[in-house]
């Protein structure tokens, strides 16, 4: 709907902006709280930019207009105010906090739906589907998300691997030529491991990052990104938060590669299934 996610669309189309419009946005993203109180004529003087640059940066990410855009962004501001679920209390009993937790983790999950882009999506499939090889990298909790996926596509009969140590990573990522794909997991796009491997594969293996920030250096150096939406809260780091959006991202990416590969995709997962059958009792 276009009431709603405000924030998020504008984390989400900030590497498509010009300047004017990033200026716009960095500005809406710091104080979405002065804008919605404020007409397209202030916010425009503000920033010494012209009022149709201010309409173009609301249709480019999606508003029909500025009023559109305060709508959203005032949804955005009043909700955590309002909703106990970003509000965990000492007092709460076990399953007001495991209620709270859900409501958060499917708020996160909608708001990266929100800015999920057709083309991207379609573009990072394309490149995993003509790969001689998949590898995912992460590092500290993005270790754990890069192990789900290559968990998931070893199911799919492509060549995928993962390695968790920073020094196999960077050695393995070496090796890798422009008929490889590599996947980088990162929150924030801006841990010096992430951007380690990220620098040794940038210009020569496709890169696929799936990260938070759209202004983040690894988001700079990828070929395709594919953002999430996550919010800190009191008990909950940001990063950990967006974990749920991230593996729900890469379980989208693994259905529509198996449905795009067709007979080849069942016949993998067909073999995975009885191999594994083995270990039954």
């Amino acid at each position: 709907m276009e009431t709603t996610n405000g924030l998020a669309r504008i984390r989400g189309a900030y590497s498509t902006l010009g300047k004017k419009e990033q200026r716009i946005a960095d500005y809406i993203l710091k104080h979405p709280e002065t804008v919605i109180h404020h007409t397209i004529n202030q916010l425009a003087d503000d920033l010494d930019v012209a009022e149709s640059t201010v309409f173009r940066f609301c249709q480019r990410i999606g508003f029909k207009g500025y009023q559109a855009l305060k709508i959203a962004l005032a949804a955005d501001v009043v909700a955590p105010m309002q909703d106990i679920h970003e509000d965990i209390a000492p007092d709460d009993t076990s399953l007001e906090i495991a209620e709270k937790v859900f409501t958060t983790n499917v708020r996160t999950i909608e708001a990266t739906r929100q800015i999920l882009e057709k083309g991207a999506l379609e573009r990072a499939v394309d490149l995993l589907l003509s790969a001689r090889r998949i590898e995912f990298f992460g590092s500290g909790g993005s270790a754990v998300i890069a192990l789900d996926a290559y968990h998931k596509f070893v199911r799919s009969g492509l060549y995928v691997t993962a390695n968790l140590e920073a020094h196999m990573q960077l050695m393995s990522a070496s090796q890798m030529t422009k008929d490889d794909v590599a996947v980088i997991i990162s929150h924030s796009g801006a841990s010096k491991e992430t951007l380690d491997v990220a620098n040794v594969l940038s210009g020569h293996v496709p890169i696929i990052a799936i990260t938070n920030y759209a202004k983040s250096p690894l988001s700079k150096l990828a070929d395709v990104s594919l953002y999430t939406v996550s919010q800190e809260t009191e008990f909950r780091s940001e990063a950990l938060a967006s974990r749920i959006a991230e593996l729900s991202l890469i379980d989208a990416i693994y259905t529509i590669v198996m449905i795009r590969r067709g007979e080849a995709g069942r016949e993998a997962l067909k073999r995975m299934r009885e191999s594994i059958s083995l270990r039954r009792m």
